[in-house]
C-alpha cells in the first residue's frame, strides 16, 4: 500500500507529495506542546526524490525545512535552531537523493532485465528457427564429438543412412563416413579444417553411395566438434554417367556414319572398276578376283550404316540458362588464357527444341577451337551472343583469331591439318542437324565466327 504513492506520472507523485506536506504542516501546526512531527516531512521527501533532480530535491528540503522550524513551538535560537534546521536540511535532502539514486538503479535494472527478456527471446526464436531449419533441410546435417560419435542429426540424416528417427545419435559417425575418421580426432591441435569432399559413404543396410561433404571443425569447452552437411551425389553420379555414355554412343554413330560415308564413295570407285573387269572376261573364274567381288559387298553393307537422324532425346532447353551454365564451366579457360569474353544474351529468348548436354557439347567445341585460335594472339577476344532471328534463335561464337583459311573444307570429317581427329565440327553440325538446327560458318575481317542455328520448341512442336 505504501508503494501505492510511488507510483503514477511525475505530476501525480509531486500533487500526492504536497497534499502529503500540507497535511503534516497542517498537523504540525495544530499540535500544541513541545512534540516535533517534522520528521514526518522525510515520507513526501521520498515521494518527491523519485521524480525530482538533485537542485529540485534541495528547494524541496528547503521548504519542508521551513515549514518544520515555522510550525512546531521548539524554541529557536542561532546554536540549537540553526543546527536543528541543518540536520533538518540534511536529512530531508539525504531521503530524497536515496530514494532518487534507489529508483534511478531500479530503472536501470528494469531496462536490463528488459534488454535480458528481449535477448533470451531472440534466442529462442533464432534457436526455433534455426531447429526447423536443420530439421527442414533436405541435406543431412550431423554434428560429432572429438571421438566420433554423433551429437545432432536431422531427419534427413536418419533417410540417407536408413537409420531409425532418432537412433542416430551416440554411434559412429565413421561407420557411415569413413572419410572423416581422422578429422575430429582428438588432440591438441589447433589446426582447423572448412572443406568440401567427395567420399564414398555406406547406409546401415551395407549399400553403399556417393556422398558430397561439407564439414569444418570448431572447438568448444568440452573439445574439439565436427559439424558436417552430406549430400547423397549418387543419382547425380548416375546421371552424368548415363549422359556421358548416351554422348558416347551419339558421336560413335556420327563417327561410324563419316566413315561409312568414306567407305561408300571408295566402294562405288571400286565397284566400278571391278564391274567393267567382269564385263571383259578376262577374269573370270579368277578366285582372287571373285574374293574382291565379296569383300566389295561386304564393304558395302558396312557402308550402308547411314547416319539417321534422330529426335527421341530432344526436348525444351532454356537457352539463357544453358549459356549461364555455359560461362560457368568455360570462365577458369578464358581466365588462363587472358581472353576478354563479352556475353551479350537478348532478354525474352524462347525456348528452344535441342537435346541439353549435346547442345552443351556443340558450344564447349566451338568454344575450345576460339580458345587454340587465340592462344596465338597478343589481344584475344571473344564474344557470345544470343538472339531471336525470325522464327529461329541464332547462337554466335565470334573471335579474333585470324579466321580459317579453306572454309569450305570446314565441316568435311577426317580433314587433314585439324589438331584431333577432325571430326569436331561434323560432329557439332550433325548434333545440332540431329534436332533440327543447325551450324553455319561466316568468316571476319579479323577472325571467324560460327553461327548456331535453333528452332524455337513451339515451332517444332507445330511441325511435329
Amino acid at each position: 500500500m505504501y508503494a501505492a504513492f510511488f507510483r503514477g506520472s511525475k505530476q501525480v507523485i509531486l500533487l500526492r507529495a504536497g497534499i502529503l506536506i500540507a497535511a503534516i504542516a497542517l498537523l504540525d501546526w495544530q499540535i500544541v506542546g513541545e512534540i516535533p512531527v517534522g520528521f514526518l516531512y522525510l515520507i513526501p521527501m521520498a515521494m518527491a526524490g523519485s521524480v525530482l533532480n538533485p537542485w529540485q530535491i534541495g528547494v524541496a528540503a528547503a521548504l519542508c525545512t521551513f515549514l518544520a522550524e515555522i510550525f512546531d513551538d521548539l524554541e529557536w535560537n542561532l546554536r540549537a535552531g540553526l543546527s536543528r534546521d541543518v540536520l533538518y536540511f540534511a536529512a530531508f535532502v539525504g531521503a530524497g537523493l536515496f530514494v532518487r539514486e534507489v529508483n534511478r538503479n531500479r530503472r536501470q535494472e528494469h531496462k536490463h532485465l528488459e534488454e535480458i527478456e528481449r535477448q533470451s527471446e531472440a534466442r529462442r526464436e533464432a534457436e526455433e528457427q534455426l531447429r526447423v531449419l536443420v530439421e527442414s533441410s533436405p541435406a543431412a546435417i550431423i554434428t560429432s564429438d572429438a571421438h566420433g560419435a554423433v551429437l545432432m542429426a536431422n531427419e534427413a540424416a536418419h533417410r540417407m543412412l536408413a537409420v531409425a528417427p532418432g537412433e542416430l545419435s551416440g554411434r559412429a559417425i565413421h561407420h557411415y563416413l569413413p572419410s572423416l575418421r581422422n578429422i575430429s580426432k582428438p588432440d591438441d591441435s589447433q589446426q582447423f579444417f572448412r572443406t568440401v569432399m567427395q567420399a564414398r559413404g555406406q547406409r546401415e543396410d551395407g549399400e553403399s553411395f556417393l556422398a558430397d561433404i561439407c564439414f569444418s571443425t570448431y572447438r568448444t569447452d568440452a573439445g574439439l566438434r565436427l559439424a558436417a552437411m552430406v549430400l547423397d551425389a549418387s543419382e547425380e553420379f548416375r546421371t552424368h554417367e548415363v549422359s556421358g555414355l548416351h554422348q558416347l554412343l551419339l558421336g560413335s554413330r556420327i563417327a561410324i556414319g563419316a566413315v561409312s560415308h568414306e567407305i561408300r564413295n571408295v566402294c562405288g570407285a571400286i565397284a566400278a572398276v571391278h564391274q567393267n573387269l567382269a564385263h571383259g572376261g578376262l577374269l573370270a573364274g579368277n578366285r582372287d578376283f571373285e574374293a574382291l567381288g565379296n569383300l566389295i559387298m561386304a564393304l558395302e553393307r558396312i557402308a550402308n550404316l547411314n547416319l539417321r537422324r534422330s529426335t527421341n532425346e530432344a526436348t525444351e532447353v532454356d537457352l539463357s540458362a544453358l549459356l549461364d551454365e555455359l560461362r560457368i564451366v568455360i570462365a577458369p579457360s578464358l581466365h588462363d588464357e587472358s581472353i576478354t569474353a563479352d556475353w551479350k544474351t537478348e532478354s525474352g529468348l524462347p525456348l528452344v527444341w535441342a537435346d541439353r548436354p549435346s547442345l552443351m557439347q556443340v558450344f564447349l567445341n566451338l568454344i575450345s577451337n576460339s580458345i587454340r585460335a587465340l592462344s596465338r594472339r597478343a589481344d584475344p577476344a571473344l564474344s557470345i551472343s544470343a538472339k531471336a532471328d525470325g522464327n529461329q534463335v541464332l547462337v554466335e561464337f565470334a573471335d579474333n583469331g585470324g579466321g580459317v583459311d579453306h572454309p569450305e573444307h570446314l565441316f568435311r570429317p577426317f580433314q587433314d591439318g585439324a589438331e584431333l581427329t577432325g571430326l569436331g565440327l561434323y560432329l557439332s553440325r550433325a548434333f545440332l542437324h540431329s534436332f533440327g538446327g543447325d551450324l553455319r560458318y561466316k568468316a571476319l575481317p579479323a577472325g571467324a565466327c560460327f553461327i548456331v542455328n535453333l528452332n524455337p520448341a513451339t515451332t517444332q512442336a507445330q511441325d511435329s
